[in-house]
């Protein structure tokens, strides 16, 4: 049986579920997504890719900066959706507009709760040294990512997996996983569990003020600090470029053999750290393409005992 289902979402993230809903036959009769935004050098405003999608479907598309007004609420009530499905929107869901469909709202979540609640589970989980995360669609509630959950799925962080990576592959399960969610619902087979009260913690939004990397910390920690930030916002660093120092972003890395001081340059690549050292292969400087470690060296030299700031 085919429902009818209210989208909400926003990023990248989002479309892959948005495609599977539509692909099994349920009827999307609105998408709800943030507003355009300016991007790009010339920093027009863009549409956010759930609308270019939902647009090539000519499915409606809303862009409320607020549910919260009698307006929208009135709007969102008149869709007589059977339920909404909500993938990484970006607003806040207010009591009326959770309680709006027949069977509710069900949230695609990136970790398996109640471990990295909030914003950003996907970076904190790689940032963290978590070996396991996975995506959770859970029926929503008022607290933050509290609600029971209907159905999970497991998926293993390779030792020098990026955020990046791990974004687009919880995406593609995510998708599925909702799928099925739905066609369990169409059957009136979906259950719900509560999360357990144990092991709660929130990955909250990555701001600049942490991306820079601290040569201090142990390697295995500046490890996880960079691919955690790969590619974006992105670790950063200092190098030298003549008599001047250059930012540059470091996307990826992997354990080395050495010891030095934090932050000393022990041969090429290599940075000591406050246990151990890494070796940096991909970097990108402001405003190039991301580059390999030997193609950075042949236009930027790093003399071994360089200390990075």
């Amino acid at each position: 049986m085919s429902l009818r289902v209210v989208f909400m979402g926003t990023p990248d993230f989002s479309v892959p579920t948005l495609m599977e809903i539509i692909g099994q036959g349920h009827e999307v009769v609105a998408c709800y997504t943030q507003p355009p935004r300016p991007a790009g050098r010339g920093m027009e405003e863009r549409p956010s890719p759930v609308e270019v999608k939902a647009e090539a479907f000519h499915i409606p598309v809303y862009t409320p900066r607020t549910l919260k007004s009698p307006i929208e609420r009135e709007s969102f009530l008149s869709h007589e959706a059977d339920v909404a499905v909500v993938v990484a929107y970006g607003l806040i869901l207010p009591r009326d507009v959770l309680i709006a469909p027949v069977h509710g709202c069900l949230n695609l979540h990136a970790s398996l709760l109640p471990r990295w609640r909030g914003a950003a589970p996907i970076n904190r989980a790689i940032m963290a040294g978590d070996t396991e995360t996975g995506v959770e669609v859970m029926r929503m509630e008022e607290g933050l990512d509290t609600g029971p959950v209907c159905m999970a799925e497991k998926m293993a962080i390779g030792p020098d997996m990026t955020a990046g990576e791990l974004h687009d592959a919880l995406s593609r399960l995510g998708a599925d996983l909702v799928g099925r969610a739905l066609a369990a619902l169409s059957r009136g087979a979906l259950g719900a569990e509560p999360q357990s009260q144990e092991g709660v913690t929130y990955a909250s939004k990555i701001s600049k003020d942490e991306t820079r990397i601290d040569w201090s910390r142990p390697a295995a920690e500046v490890h996880n600090h960079i691919r955690g930030l790969s590619p974006f916002p992105g670790a950063w660093c200092e190098v030298p470029r003549g008599e001047n120092t250059e930012r540059v972003k470091v996307l990826r890395s992997t354990a080395a053999a050495g010891s030095g001081k934090p932050g000393e340059v022990l041969d090429a690549m290599t940075i000591a750290c406050g246990e151990g050292a890494v070796r940096l292969t991909q970097v990108q400087r402001a405003g190039k393409r991301p580059m390999d470690a030997q193609e950075f060296l042949r236009g930027s030299r790093i003399e071994p005992g360089t200390i990075l700031p």
